[in-house]
């Protein structure tokens, strides 16, 4: 392989796995309204924000891609944090570009069936949350959204990383109650 050719794909690599992360919906701004296929425990729904807003806040996380091992390890760091989440009144989903066969088994295995994920087909909802990675626009960029019941941002955690994203959401859901 050439020399150019390699250093090219090096540096297309290091680019798509960089831990940055953007998000362009900034904190007070209104939370687009959406209805996607879900899973919780194996068994399909259909998740429609409005009414989950009915209930308390919402943490929105998009996450790139069901089974690869940041994914997973996010997942069960939320998994192990839900009944914290539930206790604050909040509702968890998680959201990929993944087709709900493969979240249904992920919301077994991963989610443990503590929380639903959602089927973001079309990527129409992580491109309305401006949460899709640059280089690949089907796929999700790692962004947790707390959503008050009023429908506006309340917070935004957005690293590549999946470290912090928990205890960002926990801490902004503590604020929000307060």
């Amino acid at each position: 392989m050439p020399r150019t050719l390699k250093l090219t794909l090096a540096a297309l690599s290091v680019a798509l796995f960089l831990p940055v992360a953007h998000a362009a919906l900034n904190v007070g701004a209104t939370a687009p309204d959406f209805s996607a296929d879900s899973a919780v425990g194996g068994q399909p729904f259909k998740f429609h924000l409005a009414d989950a807003l009915k209930n308390g806040p919402v943490v929105l996380y998009f996450y790139p891609k069901a089974f690869t091992s940041g994914c997973t390890v996010e997942a069960h760091q939320f998994a192990e944090a839900s009944d914290r989440f539930k206790a604050l009144g909040a509702t968890v989903i998680g959201m990929s570009n993944d087709d709900i066969d493969t979240l249904k088994k992920f919301s077994v295995e991963a989610c443990r069936n503590k929380f639903a994920v959602a089927a973001d087909a079309g990527a129409k909802v992580m491109k309305d949350y401006d949460a899709a990675l640059r280089l690949l626009p089907g796929m999700a960029d790692r962004v947790s959204y707390l959503i008050g019941t009023d429908g506006r941002i309340a917070a935004v955690h957005a690293s590549m990383s999946p470290e912090g994203h928990i205890d960002a959401m926990l801490k902004a859901v503590q604020q929000l109650k307060k």
